[in-house]
């Protein structure tokens, strides 16, 4: 964050990635969605980017012209125009922004400060990465690849923006990406100092997304993050190794994550659903007695 003046305060992002879909169009939307993200998950305002490029020479332009109208329509969409960017001969494509926010700083939304008893708000399915996964084997039903593609695409605009305008009462925020729920759920508590109890049977899933996980179809991504969070994570002991790493599968452009004072929970979460991003109630935070900071779960996942 840097810091004007006493009102406001630039904050800056950058993400880029390979293709995680087949179509390059959408290929470039989800890509700038998700790069957009962090600027929301500070309770910011994106203000403009720089396209990233990474392109095989070679390739057909009319390739990169999809990818770079996918990632203009979503930063439009964003009310963020791209200014420029950089371009490089790649072995693959790459794509994604670095973005310039204005925030508040006296209002700027971390990951640090979620406290016992808060309620865990999180918007948007999880199993991108699965999905993902499935579509680089051909295992991918259009369903399943539609159902997923929507919500890679789809903005943290509305859910930021409704967060951040409830800042007192939101206690932390991330957006849930790379680390699975399960792992920024982890960074979460570490800052806090807390640990929280997750309902599994609360957390929403993308349709298809356990059939999957059972065929093995999980990235090696998904796979880590379970492994690094398991020395702070308590499963029940009936709970399928799919359905951990599903907690713990790496998202594209995943929903928000919101630790929030449990009086206000309810109005968020109609809040929420006014906006267009819908969101969960998936736990709470829990004193952490005699365990160190983490995550224990309870109950199965639903569908």
């Amino acid at each position: 964050m840097f810091r004007l003046d006493a009102k406001r305060a630039l904050v800056a992002t950058v993400d880029f990635f390979a293709p995680v879909v087949d179509d390059p169009r959408d290929y470039g939307a989800i890509a700038a969605a998700n790069a957009l993200s962090d600027v929301y998950a500070m309770g910011g305002k994106p203000l403009y980017a720089l396209n990233l490029v990474g392109f095989p020479r070679g390739q057909p332009w009319e390739l990169l012209t999809e990818i770079l109208a996918g990632g203009a329509e979503k930063a439009h969409e964003a009310g963020c125009p791209i200014v420029g960017g950089h371009s490089v001969d790649d072995a693959e494509p790459n794509y994604g922004l670095a973005v310039t926010g204005l925030v508040d700083p006296r209002r700027v939304l971390t990951n640090s400060g979620a406290r016992p008893g808060d309620a865990l708000l999180l918007t948007k399915a999880l199993g991108t990465g699965i999905v993902v996964s499935a579509i680089k084997q051909e295992q991918a039903s259009p369903d399943v690849l539609r159902a997923a593609v929507t919500q890679m695409k789809m903005l943290n605009r509305a859910a930021g923006e409704t967060l951040a305008r409830a800042w007192k009462d939101v206690h932390a925020l991330t957006d849930v990406t790379g680390f699975g729920l399960l792992g920024h759920l982890d960074s979460m508590l570490r800052a806090s100092g807390a640990r929280a109890l997750v309902h599994a049977d609360a957390v929403p899933v993308l349709p298809g997304v356990r059939v999957l996980a059972r065929a093995g179809l999980v990235p090696g991504g998904s796979r880590s993050n379970r492994e690094f969070i398991e020395p702070r994570t308590l499963f029940p002991a009936k709970m399928e190794e799919a359905d951990q790493l599903v907690l713990a599968d790496a998202q594209t452009n995943g929903g928000m994550l919101a630790a929030v004072a449990p009086r206000a929970a309810e109005q968020l979460l109609r809040r929420l659903a006014d906006a267009g991003a819908p969101a969960a109630r998936i736990g709470e935070v829990v004193p952490r007695g005699r365990l160190e900071p983490g995550v224990t779960v309870e109950g199965a996942l639903q569908g």
